[in-house]
């Protein structure tokens, strides 16, 4: 599991995607690929699975759902070609 250090392209492009769009005070973005060597969707070079922790005002009010409408909506070129799976947890500051 990477989250910094040995960080990928699509890894890279998931952070600064959602740091852009969500300006989050927290954000975790976990390759957990290896976790699925051999499993369906498992690209050869890894950085198919992804984790995303994300904390940001932008989610106040609004339910899971819509939470996950947004993430999905922001990473929607990664979703539509190499993400397989993406794990979202994604709270307001006030959680």
């Amino acid at each position: 599991m990477a989250e910094q250090g040995n960080i990928g392209a699509v890894q890279a492009r998931i952070r600064s995607k959602l740091t852009e769009g969500l300006a989050p005070l927290a954000l975790k973005v976990i390759d957990e690929s290896d976790k699925h060597a051999g499993h369906g969707g498992h690209h050869q070079d890894g950085e198919s699975h992804f984790r995303v922790e994300v904390v940001s005002e932008a989610f106040a009010g609004k339910k899971l759902v819509e939470r996950h409408r947004i993430v999905n909506t922001l990473l929607a070129e990664e979703l539509a070609t190499r993400v397989h799976a993406l794990t979202i947890t994604a709270r307001a500051p006030q959680e």
